[in-house]
């Protein structure tokens, strides 16, 4: 598992697919506790920014709700998420990734929730590559409406700013 960074040659999208000369969109898998906030956001957002090159997808170690401050700050830059839901990392079992990336601690304690044998039959994501970059867990913030709102904001500013360190 890498930490916090990717070569952006094992990134550089698209690829190519299995001997056909066709391109496809590599596969990115966001891994959360609960797949409510920060995977929801960074899923919109390389979907968003990136999404000729990626195709973006999100997933929980348990599968809650997404969190409608998660949904507003992401309507805030001009990113609907409304219509994402939050999924079980076992509801992807049959995808493999080119890139898994763990966004919070726990996801990455967890994380035979993905393995990197491909082969390996399981009831798990799989993926070429994991990485895992924590960021600050906005829902934890108790306070007044704008006290969370500002912790979302902030959530989401540094996803975006590793998205595009990372993926562009």
């Amino acid at each position: 598992m890498h930490e916090g960074s990717l070569e952006k040659m094992e990134t550089g999208a698209p690829r190519e697919d299995d001997g056909d000369g066709t391109r496809t969109k590599k596969k990115v898998l966001f891994l959360c506790t609960s797949n409510s906030a920060r995977s929801q956001i960074a899923e919109g957002l390389l979907r968003a920014l990136y999404g000729e090159g990626y195709e973006a997808f999100s997933a929980g170690v348990d599968a809650t709700a997404v969190h409608p401050r998660a949904v507003s700050v992401m309507e805030e830059i001009g990113i609907d998420i409304s219509g994402q839901r939050s999924k079980a990392a076992s509801e992807l079992e049959d995808i493999v990734f080119d890139v898994a990336v763990t966004v919070c601690d726990r996801a990455k304690q967890a994380c035979p929730v993905c393995t990197t044998d491909v082969d390996l039959p399981s009831r798990l994501p799989k993926a070429r590559t994991v990485v895992h970059r924590s960021f600050d867990d906005p829902a934890a913030v108790r306070g007044s409406e704008e006290e969370e709102l500002r912790a979302f904001r902030r959530a989401r500013d540094d996803i975006k700013r590793w998205i595009v360190e990372a993926f562009g």
